[in-house]
């Protein structure tokens, strides 16, 4: 079983040259240094939308062989932790392979279970792959989890169990979200710099209750706080902002954005 594909064309070109063309575009300038990550944390808009901040951070970081993408469930469809069972992904660039030892692996986790169902239309792993295939030195494998609301104990607890897991591998987490939604930009950037603190700050816990707390629509927090718990236990130490933009400043309309935030987890 392979997955198709469901927003090549509308989040980003289908066809390989302008999709290069355009990730060329918003990537600029090659990144003299690069930082050895355990997780990041990228935005998963329309690339002309958000590519540029996801691209400040691929750029900035090695990209290994072995990839975990964490991402919020948009669909409402599967189950709440949901591990792609199928054996590759499908892209303009070619086939993904899915790391199938890591897998079995998760799998073990009691409330992790094989499911499609969360994968087929969603979009925040998928448009993660142009600046995997971008940015990656080596073919690289990837393992897709899709993350419903799950409560705080319980996205601890996941990503403390990643964490285990990838001990001793060469691995990157990706943390996919988007920071709030439809809002004026002067208010989104106050109430996401809430957010960006506790994660600077490695607080899972905090980010969590103000999410909640304050109404604050970052959809992928979720996935958040288990990357983050995950990158702790392999050693991370703090969280670093290296971009955060918004919509407006491709459309000009800044009385309703949607804000993004590139993060380094180290």
């Amino acid at each position: 079983m392979k997955r198709k594909p469901a927003v090549a064309g509308t989040f980003y070109p289908a066809e390989v040259e302008k999709l290069s063309k355009l990730v060329d575009l918003l990537c600029g300038e090659e990144s003299a240094e690069k930082m050895k990550a355990k997780a990041i944390l990228v935005p998963h808009a329309g690339l002309i939308y958000s590519g540029k901040t996801a691209c400040a951070v691929y750029k900035r970081v090695y990209i290994p062989e072995r990839i975990v993408l964490l991402g919020p469930n948009h669909t409402g469809m599967g189950t709440d932790i949901s591990v792609y069972p199928g054996e590759a992904w499908e892209s303009p660039y070619g086939e993904v392979q899915i790391d199938e030892e890591l897998r079995d692996m998760v799998l073990k986790y009691p409330y992790a279970s094989p499911d499609e169902s969360a994968h087929i239309y969603e979009h925040s792993l998928e448009v993660q792959l142009p600046f995997l295939f971008r940015y990656a030195e080596r073919p690289f494998r990837i393992l897709p989890i899709i993350l419903g609301l799950l409560d705080y104990d319980r996205a601890r607890d996941f990503g403390r169990f990643l964490g285990s897991l990838l001990q001793g591998i060469d691995a990157l987490i990706v943390i996919s979200s988007d920071m709030s939604h439809y809002i004026p930009a002067d208010e989104a950037r106050r109430k996401d710099e809430i957010l960006i603190s506790a994660m600077e700050r490695l607080q899972t816990d905090e980010l969590y209750l103000k999410r909640v707390q304050y109404n604050i629509t970052m959809c992928g927090f979720i996935p958040a706080v288990a990357g983050i718990e995950a990158s702790k236990v392999l050693g991370a130490r703090q969280g670093i902002l290296i971009d955060y933009t918004n919509s407006g400043e491709v459309t000009g309309d800044y009385d309703r954005v949607v804000a993004y935030a590139g993060m380094v987890f180290v």
